[in-house]
Parts: C-alpha cells; structure tokens; sequence
C-alpha cells in the first residue's frame, strides 16, 4: 500500500487463547515499512457492544454495537483508513512491534450515528 511517497505491507491474523474462549479471541492488523524494523499492530479484541468475526461473519469482519457499524479488516481501504487514523495520533513506530487498540482507531473511521 502507498501512502504519499511511503510504502506499507500489511497482513491480517486471527488468534484465539482456547483457555478464554471468545473472550481471548483477537483480529489483528499489522503493518510494516519494507526494509524497517518497525511494525504496528492494531489489535480488535471483543469487548461491550464490540464483536470480532468469529465464524458469526466472515473472516476479518469487525463490528460496534448497537449502530451495526462495520469494517472488514481484509479491505485495503480499511486498512488505509486505519492506518491513517493511527498516523494521525503517532508517528510509525522506527524499530520494535508496537501494538495499538484498534477500536478508537474504527471510531474515528466510523463516527457513531446517533439515532
């Protein structure tokens, strides 16, 4: 992906802890510089009103309730979209693996819509 004169990888993930169940069930997206050693993690975790695909949707879907707003994390306009919204609080991490919750990042993607 190409972001003004920077380019970024980015791949999907889905793990679960068998010991918590959905509880320990997470959707990641991360994303590097190629020839960095920097990677940024934003990671969806299911929580109040906030549901991670888990065979419910199709894979990569993440979604906040009660409005039913939705992202799939496999789209590269979400992932730009995010990653925007992460660039525009933080510079991209320069070494390391720096993880991020990815839900304030979908809020400012997605406004809430209120009723």
């Amino acid at each position: 992906m190409v972001v003004g004169d920077m380019v970024y990888g980015w791949c999907f993930g889905h793990r679960h802890d068998r010991a918590r169940g959905y509880a320990g069930c997470r959707s990641t997206v991360t994303l590097w510089r190629p020839g960095s050693k920097g990677r940024l993690r934003l990671v969806f975790r299911p929580g109040p009103d906030r549901i991670v695909s888990d065979s419910y949707f199709e894979e990569g879907a993440v979604m906040r309730l009660p409005d039913r707003a939705y992202l799939n994390l496999h789209e590269p306009g979400t992932v730009r979209a995010l990653l925007d919204a992460a660039l525009a609080r933080d510079p991209f991490p320069a070494e390391g693996s720096v993880e991020r919750d990815g839900w304030p990042l979908f809020d400012a993607v997605v406004p809430e819509q209120s009723s």
